[in-house]
């Protein structure tokens, strides 16, 4: 048995595998970055964001309610200058009764002014499939544009010599997250991650409080990967209580509950603004344990984690086999996109 951070760590090398591994080495070369060292020197922190639509809306509306006692001010950007407007005077408007909780500043900003703050959030979207869309992963049918803007912000954080976090929130998040890494010529792997993961576990955990034999996942359950055809949803961490069939049943719930809301006629945007972004953005700045994609062996992977002030820190637990063997596998998938 094996834990998740020896994950393509040792192995009968590829050429995929070399190619990874290479570009591994120089970006490690890169200056060494601690978010414990901004977290310490600026309290409360200063968020700005790129992006509101269905989902940037939301993260902005859930990290103003509930982000004050972690966040100073949110800055808001978009191309859209109406949405871009209500945005402002909407969300300004949020006010608690006197000696109610401290809400955020929320300001309009230039997208000269986007590297301005300690986290950066990267919400915007070419494409979002339609209702009826025929594509069976719809985060992947998003890729194609979304590398192009990414790349843009990326470059920009580079040249900014920013030192604070990157959060990737459009999708596929894994994926974006190498393409921040590999315009952003002076970032280092750290300062990225992804946020899309999140929502898969409270998936999971929804069907797991809709059927007894699932319940195990709410106390001993995991999520790992990417959030789309090659999730990994393990019905237990513990390799006593591990169930392939059961894993693989859940999985499956899991990364076809967005085209459930999708046969209703709405886009699932809610959900995953929630759990993937707002929740674990806060969890994420606090230090706590929490659903992302994080920098492991050269690409980004996502699965339970923390930032530390020190780096990032991955669970310990050995992992059942069969488990461990899907998770190569997603990994392997990954990689073969990111090195084709």
């Amino acid at each position: 048995m094996e834990c998740i951070e020896q994950l393509a760590g040792t192995e009968k090398f590829s050429k995929k595998s070399k190619k990874r591994l290479e570009e591994q080495q120089m970006c490690l070369k890169r200056k060494s970055w601690s978010f414990g060292e901004v977290r310490k020197e600026k309290g409360r922190l200063r968020i700005q964001m790129v992006g509101l639509g269905d989902v940037g809306q939301n993260v902005a509306i859930g990290l103003t309610l509930l982000g004050g006692d972690q966040i100073e001010s949110i800055g808001l950007y978009d191309l859209n200058r109406a949405q871009l407007s209500r945005m402002e005077l909407e969300l300004g408007q949020f006010s608690t009764p006197p000696g109610g909780k401290r809400l955020p500043v929320i300001q309009i900003v230039s997208e000269a002014q986007l590297f301005d703050c300690d986290v950066f959030l990267f919400c915007a979207t070419k494409v979002v499939p339609a209702i009826g869309s025929e594509a069976s992963d719809v985060r992947m049918a998003q890729y194609e544009a979304n590398r192009k803007i990414v790349s843009i912000y990326g470059k920009m954080a580079s040249e900014r010599a920013y030192q604070g976090l990157f959060l990737v929130i459009s999708d596929p998040v894994d994926l974006l997250c190498m393409e921040v890494l590999r315009s952003g010529i002076t970032l280092h792997p750290e300062q990225i991650r992804g946020c899309g993961l999140g929502v898969m576990n409270a998936r999971a955990r929804y069907y797991a409080g809709k059927a007894s034999k699932f319940s195990g996942y709410l106390k001993e359950g995991r999520a790992f990967g990417p959030h789309g055809k090659d999730l990994v949803i393990a019905n237990s961490k513990v390799p006593e209580q591990y169930d392939e069939q059961l894993s693989l049943e859940l999985t499956n719930l899991a990364v076809h509950a967005n085209l459930e809301v999708r046969e209703l006629g709405f886009k699932p945007y809610l959900a995953p603004a929630m759990s993937s972004a707002v929740f674990t953005i806060l969890a994420l700045l606090n230090g706590e344990w929490n659903y992302s994609a994080a920098y492991l062996n050269g690409l980004y992977f996502g699965a339970l984690n923390r930032q530390g002030n020190h780096g990032v820190e991955w669970e310990k637990d050995l992992l059942p086999d069969q488990l461990y063997k899907r998770l190569e596998q997603a990994y392997r998938n990954l990689e073969a996109i990111l090195w084709d």
